[in-house]
């Protein structure tokens, strides 16, 4: 079964300097998938008319859709639509039909439409026209070889108004594409090589149709499954029994699936067992808070976090033993239990989980490296602990500390919630 490829092109220098962002590429390339479209290409061209006249030329050889977004302006620098013509080797006309939508829509406005404006309505004569409702730029449409190259504005709304409303369902009408459908298990706590190993035979065994993909970010691995059927709903229960298949094997580092987050899943793992939590944190400075705080209706479960980041504060306002500090620093076991087990009780919540670590660069000592970090976890049953051994880079050890902390109050709830 052969899937359905396109290749989105972007043209405007303003991409290329970095002054706006392309967020049409993502959109269009989720909207495609739903519709069974796969997008192997996304390439971003200046204003130059043989560079983009280079880009349609390989798009075509590798695509079956080239789908083209900006360069469709009234001015000498929007080159897009002479561009076509001349790969389509057609002249430009006035286009009757568009002319009465431009002008149409600069009426509404009470605009007076202008002689620039109206080389808006100027279209190649091979194009089909495909109505701007939003805007004064048409879409058009080409045909060549069983291959369509379809331009639109680069505004988003209208480039995404007409996705919706026309040239999604004239691709689908075309090429009739099989159905994609795709399942995301979230793990944790496991590198993507050890991953990998666990899971191997059960990879071999994936049918041709479905492919693994890894996707690994900092303290976790996604691994996505990609099916390709004519059956939509035979495809899902397919991957769903696959997919059910890898518990056994990785189960214990599985925290959900699809687009669920492990601070979201924290939550409801918290408002389940109808537990609260509280923090404090030293080296990750709030963003263990910061993530559990990003979720919609954390308030129910969570109390209060403290960063009590000098020794000073660390004894007076959190209250942990100076002989701690004193005996085995800051960043050790010793004080990170205290530390996890004091804010429990100040914020009397259910859980209570710390952080304390060198995040770097500095603050290193020979027995105690950079990237060096102590979590901990409390609630009134037991109290465990963690050490890590991060990076060298700041930023990177706050986040990996605490996706680790999360990990770690994923791994230390009780089954069930004891009164």
């Amino acid at each position: 079964m052969k899937p359905i490829r396109a290749e989105l092109l972007t043209i405007g220098d303003e991409i290329l300097y970095g002054q706006i962002i392309d967020t049409n590429s993502q959109w269009m390339s989720a909207e495609l998938d739903k519709a069974g479209i796969k997008i192997i290409r996304m390439t971003s061209i200046g204003d130059e008319e043989q560079e983009i006249l280079t880009a349609f030329a390989e798009a075509e050889r590798r695509a079956d859709i080239i789908l083209i977004t900006g360069g469709l302006g009234p001015t000498s620098d929007d080159l897009t639509k002479p561009m076509l013509a001349r790969y389509f080797n057609c002249e430009m006309k006035l286009h009757e039909e568009a002319l009465k939508e431009v002008t149409a829509f600069f009426n509404s406005r009470g605009r007076e439409l202008t002689e620039t404006n109206k080389l808006q309505a100027v279209l190649p004569v091979c194009c089909t026209k495909i109505t701007n409702p939003l805007g004064t730029a048409p879409g058009m449409w080409f045909e060549k070889n069983g291959k369509v190259f379809m331009s639109m504005p680069g505004v988003p709304h209208e480039m995404k108004r007409m996705m919706i409303d026309s040239v999604i369902p004239k691709l689908k009408e075309k090429y009739k594409p099989a159905a994609i459908v795709h399942k995301i298990i979230r793990t944790i706590g496991i590198g993507e090589s050890v991953l990998a190993d666990k899971i191997a035979d059960w990879e071999k065994a994936l049918p041709p149709h479905i492919k693994l993909a890894y996707l690994p970010s900092i303290g976790e691995v996604r691994l996505r499954l990609t099916g390709l059927g004519n059956n939509e709903i035979l495809l899902n229960e397919e991957i769903e029994a696959i997919s059910n298949k890898i518990i056994p094997l990785v189960g214990e580092y599985i925290y959900g699936y699809g687009e669920e987050k492990i601070e979201e899943a924290i939550g409801r793992m918290l408002r389940e067992r109808s537990l609260t939590l509280s923090i404090a944190e030293s080296c990750t400075g709030g963003y263990v808070s910061h993530l559990v705080t990003s979720v919609p209706g954390s308030s129910q479960y969570f109390l209060g976090s403290m960063i009590p980041y000098d020794y000073q504060i660390k004894m007076r306002q959190l209250g942990v033993k100076p002989e701690v500090l004193e005996q085995h620093g800051a960043v050790s076991e010793a004080t990170i239990i205290e530390m996890a087990n004091i804010v429990r009780a100040k914020f009397n919540t259910d859980i209570g989980v710390a952080t304390s670590g060198i995040a770097g660069p500095g603050g290193a000592t020979p027995e105690k490296p950079v990237g060096l970090v102590w979590i901990a976890y409390s609630d009134k049953h037991h109290t465990v602990t963690k050490k890590l051994q991060l990076s060298t880079d700041r930023l990177l050890n706050i986040k990996a500390a605490s996706v680790a902390l999360l990990n770690l109050i994923r791994t230390s709830l009780p089954a069930r919630h004891v009164g």
